[in-house]
């Protein structure tokens, strides 16, 4: 026999999990000493505890003013799952965000598995707590469980905004995590020369290698490079900086150089550096090989939080920025090759610049 679960919101709301998933809500009353349980539909012809406790309500109401009139069993409507709301958010966004296939990739691997054929008004405030939990738990980055729950609150802020779905939104409140940004990792010269040797035998990797500590670009940049934005006369590149919305130029040294000679006159003006094709290669594809050679190189015995010690695909622009530090190049200069908005994200570089007073701090008493 299948037992009742009491509402946790709603007093004298009840119902039964089926067994197939569905709920069958109920509500319950006492008046003159009546116990009544009365069956007012399933979740599934889109009956809520917020419907039920309405109706609890009128039947109460009802019986104590005594209208006869019986409760209406809620009519089959649409119910509107998450589903629903995210394709909404995706295809108004599609012409103005850059990275809304990227988004609508996170969305099907995280969000959607757990809340994507779930009605809306059936997601709580604690099934988004749960939920965060869930990915904590799995080890998750607290930077990217963030953007996570930070794409399901668009999602649905987006309907209640411009779609004007009357919900509250039950994301609000949730706190984000605390998240360190300043990776201190970079890779030592002899670091840099074997990462390259690991990859030399693949072109697509040791281009994207080179390109990245020659350039510091992010890694979805990266792979947007094309053929017509190579000047091979001026050892010059032009590049995208999606998180910025901006063109800027980088530069490539003598080995980069030549490598690009001898890939560029296989491709056509339009097709991508990496991959050699007319079709940007998978951004996601693309990590998670590039990804395992970095563990396998660098962080063997480190645990997945260490974000201070373990290199990450990253961890090649710290090393661009890092290494010119090392090598003397002013802030300013670093600032305008890493195409940083705010010289304060620069700074954190400036420590490692000769001029940093180790040197004399070193040599002070002797």
């Amino acid at each position: 026999m299948v037992s009742f679960e009491k509402s946790k919101k709603f007093i004298g709301v009840v119902y039964k999990v089926l067994k197939n998933g569905d709920r069958s809500y109920y509500i319950t009353y006492k008046i003159a000493g009546k116990f009544h349980r009365i069956h007012i539909g399933k979740k599934s012809e889109g009956v809520n505890e917020a419907f039920c406790h309405q109706k609890r309500n009128d039947a109460i109401n009802a019986a104590k003013f005594g209208d006869d009139t019986p409760i209406v069993k809620h009519k089959r409507k649409k119910i509107i799952t998450l589903d629903d709301l995210a394709d909404v958010y995706f295809a108004d966004k599609e012409y103005e965000n850059s990275s809304n296939k990227f988004q609508r990739g996170k969305y099907n691997l995280h969000i959607k598995p757990i809340f994507g054929d779930v009605e809306v008004f059936m997601i709580s405030r604690e099934d988004i707590l749960k939920f965060r939990n869930n990915l904590i738990d799995k080890s998750k980055a607290p930077k990217s469980i963030n953007g996570i729950i930070q794409l399901l609150t668009a999602i649905i802020n987006y309907s209640i905004k411009e779609k004007n779905l009357k919900l509250i939104n039950p994301c609000t409140g949730i706190k984000r995590l605390k998240v360190d940004n300043h990776r201190e990792r970079f890779l030592a010269i002899d670091e840099v020369n074997k990462l390259k040797n690991k990859v030399q035998n693949d072109i697509d990797f040791y281009l994207f290698v080179l390109l990245a500590l020659n350039t510091g670009n992010r890694v979805q940049d990266i792979l947007k490079i094309q053929k017509k934005d190579i000047d091979l006369d001026q050892d010059m590149v032009n590049l995208t900086d999606t998180k910025n919305k901006s063109r800027y130029k980088g530069f490539f040294d003598k080995e980069t150089k030549q490598c690009l000679k001898t890939v560029l006159p296989k491709m056509k003006t339009n097709h991508y550096l990496v991959g050699g094709k007319a079709k940007e290669y998978p951004l996601r594809t693309f990590s998670r090989k590039l990804l395992k050679i970095i563990d396998d190189l660098f962080n063997e015995g480190l645990e997945k939080d260490d974000t201070k010690n373990r290199a990450v695909i990253h961890t090649l622009r710290h090393t661009f920025a890092s290494q010119l530090a090392i090598a003397g190049v002013p802030i300013f200069t670093i600032q305008k090759l890493m195409n940083h908005a705010d010289i304060q994200m620069t700074m954190r570089y400036a420590k490692l610049a000769p001029d940093s007073g180790k040197d004399a701090v070193r040599n002070l008493y002797n």
